[in-house]
């Protein structure tokens, strides 16, 4: 999609003879100076980008890449920088979305910054000047209009194109604000330039993005172009600001109006009438990610539009001059679990008069002038503040916990598509509806797939940086200037244009831990309300109010470390009431096949035998240098580690109870008559490095106990347990109610003998939500020792196994001192003892697995593993865990499994499946390595099914 400019600079109108002239001197400057006059560059080589940009009408090409240098070691003025033909030796490449670093790493200059230190050896003084990101494209056809189209500079940039500066960082300046310069005077047939003088960025000073305790922030501070830079070809009347607003009939669904919306421009100096045409069609569910192509007929509209010289002009087509734009039965479309993904397409094509072929809608002849291609869905988001306060969301009539989770880009901010799918699709495999982008906006494909897979998406500004500078007190981030109020203002309506028909798209945040004042408030819905933005505006993510959008209905009490699994069923600081906009027990210890990808042996060693020492891999910040509070806490509940793997399985566990814990409560409490949950944003889903700290997944994709506990927590339907009354509830997700279900609660010493045994049958739930109570476990149980296990089992009413969920419990609770809270924990005063799940037998568990490639996706095999615990006695195998790896024992990542880290009694099996991409077998026959809390490692192989 392509929105409307933020800023459109003046045309620049030069005689083609000058600009030919300068181009010319550019390149004999360039020729006589030959390499810049810096010290000799280690690079020999000459880097060129080169961009062939084609002529037709509406057409926008990317930039490929770009030759990019410090100006500290560029001697040269920027007329020859950027005039074609330039000698670039010795600069390094980069890619067509690319910040300084990323291009260095990816270069070789620089040591992997993932893995352990290295990224402490990369001189941050190196970025504490400008660089140059320089490109060349060709064009054969003067005679079309060329304009520059872009956003996503990092953090200012002076623009130069064929020698001539364009713009300035004061007007280009701001990460998300978006540009559109007019360079058609400048442009000639055949080579031309383009560069970018980059400013430094400082999220503390400028608005742009930071990393504050998310992650050791990397040297350049991300500076650089980290979106498109398009090269936009058209006729002398412009589309711009294409978009469309829906009215979705309610409670029916039976019907939904649709207007249409853009924006003509006639950048010529004659007066013209030009065709405004467009269609609407139903997308292909089984397409490619975007508009697939519209199927059946669709709906198809036109209009004559007069325009003087330079005169823009709104046109609208609404169901009342256009009947067809009412739609029945339209396809709407809902997040995933609640229904399809239905998408439509837009296509606008603006014509002038002249010979050519019909236009798009095939409406008459003339000129294609322009055109303009994106998607949107059809549904009704709403989230009013319920009776306490807290915001309550509905999609098409429909209210749902929000169950989300934080999302993080690379931390060098490199996109990779199939990377980004493969975490929404793992997003998706959790059971999460959400995801939360605090700043750090990402591309359009990342919203196109999000449509596309069903995630809620809620956009919003970042916190403790400039964006928040002038409310935040004493925190981080300056206070603003009179230049920051019109770039806020400038950025708010790039993002609600770009943002504004993805169905993905439920909200966005003006706020996170603060809300903006009376004049950055205004600024803020002024553009919003301009771009015709369709769902709730969120004043902060914290329990703040704004001048004019009132109470934000959300809540940031932490915590941010160690909790135990209990804290988050009271309903006071984290625990499960309202909207919880960022929770979690902090930190989370990946797998060791993780581990030993990321950290030196060294710093292995100290992780499980230094709780005092510090941790590159958490966080900058002070307050979770370290992973003591964590440790003590593992080493009080499971005892102390004896070894790296000890102290890894340990942690397995320790995540695998406290995330399932979180989402279990509040999923819990969301149908209480008082003070409901209704919505949790686990902090975070992902981090954007290698990290100890808030993710559900690591960067390698790898699954450990958090992700399972999440997996676990929120299937569709599901039994819990309650650690604060010890009741066990069924919560049903799915729409419709379910009834003949039967629960059978078991309670077990760590040796396995059985000591309470209990089936409820005839229990009925409703749908959307709805719980229901099986019992209440007695406070206590004659024989049951201090650590022990339930068991709980759901069956249909045709005695299928619907839900099975397992817990190691102690008859010692934790114990928290509330009175001692502070922004992110509680202390606790007593520990959980689950120090007898370290006597447990050993349980002897075997498996067998086979492995298929779908017929219709060969890209894709799917092993099936059965596993069955073979002991003759009575110890279960805990937490068994399933692990697809290649010929050398490397995990094959990613993979979605059915089900995973099972925990069996002697006698039980499970058959589960792991679907993954052939390629990812590097050309290996599949395996698959079993472990557990209690069983022997071992590896089989999945052999293919015959």
């Amino acid at each position: 999609m392509f929105p409307s400019p933020v800023r459109v600079v003046r045309v620049l109108r030069v005689a083609r003879w000058e600009t030919r002239v300068l181009a010319v001197l550019g390149l004999l400057g360039a020729l006589v100076a030959g390499a810049p006059a810096a010290a000799p560059s280690p690079r020999p080589a000459h880097v060129r980008a080169v961009t062939a940009v084609p002529a037709a009408a509406g057409s926008a090409t990317p930039l490929s890449g770009y030759a990019i240098r410090s100006t500290a070691q560029v001697s040269d003025a920027a007329a020859a920088v950027s005039a074609p033909g330039y000698l670039t030796t010795g600069w390094y490449p980069a890619g067509p979305r690319s910040t300084v670093l990323a291009a260095l790493v990816a270069d070789g200059k620089h040591p992997d910054p993932f893995y352990s230190t290295n990224q402490q050896r990369i001189p941050a003084a190196d970025f504490t000047v400008p660089w140059w990101f320089r490109a060349e494209f060709t064009v054969e056809d003067t005679s079309s209009r060329t304009y520059l189209d872009f956003s996503g500079v990092v953090s200012a940039a002076d623009v130069f194109v064929n020698g001539r500066q364009v713009a300035t960082a004061s007007e280009v300046v701001g990460a998300y604000t978006r540009h559109e310069l007019d360079v058609t005077g400048l442009v000639t047939a055949g080579a031309n330039a383009v560069a970018f003088r980059i400013q430094p960025n400082n999220p503390r000073k400028n608005l742009t993005m930071g990393w504050l305790d998310w992650l050791q922030p990397p040297p350049d501070e991300n500076m650089g172009i980290v979106r498109d830079v398009l090269v936009r070809r058209g006729g002398p009347v412009a589309l711009r600001d294409a978009h469309v607003v829906t009215s979705l009939a309610m409670p029916s669904l039976a019907s939904a109006d649709v207007t249409v919306k853009a924006q003509v421009r006639n950048d010529s100096a004659e007066a013209v009438t030009a065709t405004l045409s467009g269609t609407i069609g139903a997308t292909d569910p089984t397409g490619p990610t975007g508009p697939a192509g519209p199927t059946g007929t669709g709906v198809a509209f036109r209009r004559e539009v007069s325009l003087r010289a330079h005169e823009t002009k709104t046109v609208a087509f609404a169901p009342a001059d256009t009947p067809r734009l009412h739609l029945d039965s339209p396809r709407v479309w809902w997040p995933a679990g609640m229904g399809a993904q239905e998408l439509y397409a837009l296509d606008l094509t603006v014509t002038v008069p002249g010979a050519g072929a019909p236009s798009a809608a095939g409406s008459g002849s003339g000129t294609v002038s322009d055109r303009s291609r994106h998607g949107f869905g059809i549904r009704s988001v709403q989230a009013p503040l319920n009776k306490d306060g807290a915001r309550q969301y509905s999609v098409n009539g429909r209210p749902l916990l929000i169950r989300g989770a934080g999302w993080s880009p690379d931390q060098l901010l490199r996109w990779d598509r199939t990377y980004t799918e493969d975490r929404l699709a793992y997003a998706r495999d959790l059971g999460l509806n959400t995801l939360r982008l605090e700043g750090h906006l990402e591309p359009d494909e990342f919203f196109d797939l999000a449509d596309r897979y069903g995630i809620l998406t809620l956009p919003g500004w970042q916190c403790c940086t400039k964006w928040e500078g002038e409310v935040n007190g004493t925190e981080a981030g300056e206070s603003w200037t009179t230049a920051d109020y019109p770039v806020a203002k400038a950025s708010m309506a790039a993002e609600a244009a770009r943002l504004r028909d993805h169905p993905s798209v439920v909200s966005f945040l003006i706020g996170s831990d603060f809300a903006p004042d009376a004049e950055i408030e205004r600024g803020y819905l002024d553009a919003l309300k301009a771009a015709d933005w369709p769902t709730p505006v969120i004043p902060a993510a914290s329990a703040k109010s704004a001048p004019l959008s009132g109470p934000s209905g959300m809540r940031m009490p932490g915590p941010y470390d160690w909790e135990p699994p209990g804290y988050w069923y009271d309903k006071r600081e984290g625990g499960a009431t309202g909207f919880n906009s960022e929770t979690s027990a902090g930190p989370d210890v990946p797998t060791l096949d993780t581990l030993r990808r990321m950290m030196s042996p060294a710093e292995l060693t100290a992780l499980w035998k230094d709780p005092a020492a510090p941790q590159y891999h958490r966080s900058p910040s002070r307050t979770y240098a370290t992973l003591k509070l964590y440790d003590d806490a593992l080493t009080a509940r499971y005892g102390a580690p004896r070894s790296l793997e000890d102290y890894v399985a340990k942690a397995q566990l320790a995540q695998y109870e406290n995330v399932r814990a979180q989402f279990e409560a509040y999923a819990r409490n969301a149908t209480d008559a008082s003070k409901p949950s209704t919505g949790v944003i686990y902090w975070m889903f992902n981090s954007g490095w290698t990290s100890l700290h808030w993710q559900l997944v690591d960067r390698f994709l790898d699954q450990g106990g958090a992700y399972y506990g999440a997996k676990k927590a929120n299937e569709p339907l599901h039994i819990q347990y309650s650690y604060d009354d010890r009741t066990v509830a069924v919560v049903n997700r799915r729409a419709a109610a379910v009834s003949g279900l039967t629960a059978r609660i078991s309670l077990f010493n760590t040796d396995g003998t059985q000591k309470y045994d209990r089936t409820v049958t005839g229990l009925g739930v409703g749908g959307d939500g709805a719980k229901t109570t099986a019992l209440t476990l007695p406070a206590s149980v004659e024989g049951l020792s201090t650590t022990h296990l339930a068991r709980l089992v759901l069956t249909d009413a045709a005695g299928r196994e619907v839900s099975r969920n397992v817990y190691w419990l102690s008859t010692r609770r934790d114990v928290l001192d509330y009175g001692q809270s502070d922004w992110y924990h509680t202390p606790a005063t007593a520990y959980a003892d689950l120090t007898r799940l370290r006597s447990m037998a050993q349980a002897s568990v075997a498996a067998t697995a086979t492995t298929a490639v779908d017929s219709d996706a060969p890209a894709t095999s799917t092993t099936t593993v059965t596993v069955r615990n073979t002991g003759g006695g009575n110890t279960p195998a805990l937490l068994t865990d399933l692990h697809l790896v290649d010929g050398k024992d490397v995990p094959v990542l990613p993979v979605q499994w059915s089900d995973n880290q099972i925990s069996l009694w002697p006698g039980e099996s499970a058959t589960v499946t792991a679907t993954y991409r052939t390629a990812d077998l590097r050309g290996s026959a599949p395996r698959i390595r079993i472990s557990g809390w209690n069983t022997p490692t071992a590896t089989v192989p999945a052999a293919a099914r015959r």
